[in-house]
């Protein structure tokens, strides 16, 4: 093979922090993603933008697996915020499996095409229609968990605020969940079994509230996987509400109109509603799908009301894995 397309979708991030690496994340792929149309190459041809850094590292990575060089162009719909860094080096992590023939199926790209402690790539490469997946941060690995959406009568969206919360608050929530574990004599926040002994010890007002949320975000991972198992996917807008809730009070990481988006989506009867994790500016949305129009209408009030730029809608219903695209 000398060439051809592939197409991998993004996500939207339902529960999970960014910031705590270690930590499990529940993701959905969604109908939105990137197309690449790729060919051998004797040298590595990526686009030169800062996106595409995480796919140049899964082509740099899939080298010693005996992939060459690929020359690639890109294209995407996607926001900031819906994973379309991680999406592309899924693309080209086919890519280059397909081009150069390695036997490396999906979860085994996974490895190659991921970021330290990011959920995009693995859920771009393993994602499929009707189900979420639980993923383990930590190796990439995933399970994946019935999600339909469509036939419980809702409908998943993304709303593109067009504003985020301070790019700096990454590295500093990071840096504080770090100072955390060092003061508890743990690894990791997500070795913290008794919290309220956590908190006791803490303390630092500011390092307790990231403790709180990191520890009690996992446990509404657990609640939500196990409601899913169940089918009882409506009951998911409940856990996006706390978690949301959380993110604003404890963890501190959301943004006026993300704040703005959520409130005005629970008044129009959204089940629930949280920013969709990872860097940029999505909120994703839970409703009824007899609701969204009147949900996504007034958030579009609310923003011409505060003469904010006006929001945009991505569909984010649980959507297939990435795959070369048929000539």
């Amino acid at each position: 093979m000398t060439g051809g397309r592939w197409r991998a979708p993004g996500r939207v991030v339902l529960l999970g922090e960014e910031h705590d690496p270690d930590g499990p994340a529940l993701t959905v792929a969604i109908p939105g993603g990137v197309t690449v149309d790729a060919e051998r190459s004797d040298t590595l041809d990526l686009p030169g933008d800062a996106w595409t850094a995480p796919a140049a590292d899964a082509a740099r990575r899939l080298a010693a697996r005996g992939a060459g060089g690929v020359a690639a162009k890109a294209e995407t719909g996607l926001p900031p915020g819906l994973g379309a860094p991680g999406a592309l080096a899924a693309a080209v992590a086919l890519a280059l499996r397909d081009l150069y023939a390695l036997d490396l199926d999906a979860p085994s790209l996974v490895p190659f095409a991921a970021e330290p402690g990011r959920p995009d790539a693995a859920t771009s490469l393993l994602g499929a229609a009707g189900r979420a997946l639980l993923v383990d941060r930590r190796t990439g690995a995933a399970g994946t968990l019935p999600c339909d959406v469509t036939g419980a009568g809702l409908a998943l969206f993304a709303v593109d605020t067009r504003a985020s919360a301070d790019p700096g608050l990454a590295a500093e929530r990071r840096d504080e969940c770090a100072a955390a574990a060092r003061l508890l004599g743990v690894a990791s926040l997500g070795d913290v079994r008794d919290l309220a002994g956590a908190l006791g010890t803490l303390r630092d007002p500011v390092l307790r509230r990231r403790v709180q949320h990191v520890v009690t975000e996992r446990h509404r991972i657990d609640a939500a996987a196990g409601l899913l198992r169940a089918g009882a996917v409506a009951e998911l807008g409940a856990m996006l509400n706390a978690s949301q809730m959380s993110l604003r009070d404890q963890f501190q990481t959301s943004w006026p109109q993300a704040d703005a988006t959520v409130d005005t989506a629970l008044r129009a009867g959204a089940r629930g509603a949280r920013i969709s994790g990872g860097p940029g500016g999505a909120v994703t949305v839970l409703a009824p799908a007899d609701r969204v129009s009147r949900v996504q209408d007034a958030v579009r009030a609310t923003f011409t009301a505060r003469d904010w730029p006006g929001p945009a809608f991505h569909d984010a219903t649980p959507s297939p894995a990435a795959a070369r695209v048929p000539a």
